[in-house]
């Protein structure tokens, strides 16, 4: 009776166990531990890599296990031209709708220019898309990068700077 009842425990065990293992991935932001295990330490753009700024990287995935990244690099290697429209890195697995226009899966860089656009480039330098980025003045808090859910979308901020990233 005793080794019955052991037998049926054991069997139920290993039933929710592969029950909890078969679940697909839920849509959710990552936390820190999911971000430092995906982000890159390092990432190329325009000719050399430059170290990713761990503490300031971000990202979510959805329901089919497809990601997107984001993070700030160190710059400091670069010319003046590039460190004015690019501070960052955003990887995608999955197509994305950024401030109104579509962005392909890829690795980009990125950044918040001084008049007024939030800009995505190839790993080249060119420019792939130019949204308008929007200021949350109500944001007590404000760290150099982080992101939001809102709605069926997200918002990435860059301080008080942000934009709309949806997934397509």
């Amino acid at each position: 009776m005793k080794n019955t009842r052991l037998a049926i425990l054991c069997a139920f065990t290993l039933v929710m166990l592969a029950s909890a293992v078969a679940q697909p991935a839920s849509k959710h932001i990552l936390s820190s531990d999911e971000v430092q295990k995906a982000v890159p330490a390092e990432y190329f753009f325009r000719g050399q890599k430059a170290p990713v700024q761990l503490r300031n990287a971000v990202g979510f995935q959805l329901a089919d296990g497809k990601m997107m990244l984001a993070a700030l690099v160190d710059v400091s290697g670069y010319s003046t031209g590039v460190q004015e429209k690019y501070q960052g890195m955003l990887i995608t697995e999955t197509k994305l709708n950024v401030g109104g226009s579509e962005l392909a899966p890829g690795q980009y860089g990125f950044g918040f220019t001084a008049d007024g656009k939030f800009v995505v480039m190839d790993v080249s330098n060119h420019d792939v898309l130019s949204a308008s980025w929007q200021t949350d003045s109500a944001l007590h808090r404000a760290v150099p990068l982080k992101l939001v859910e809102d709605g069926p979308g997200y918002k990435l901020y860059a301080g008080k700077k942000w934009v709309g990233i949806k997934t397509e």
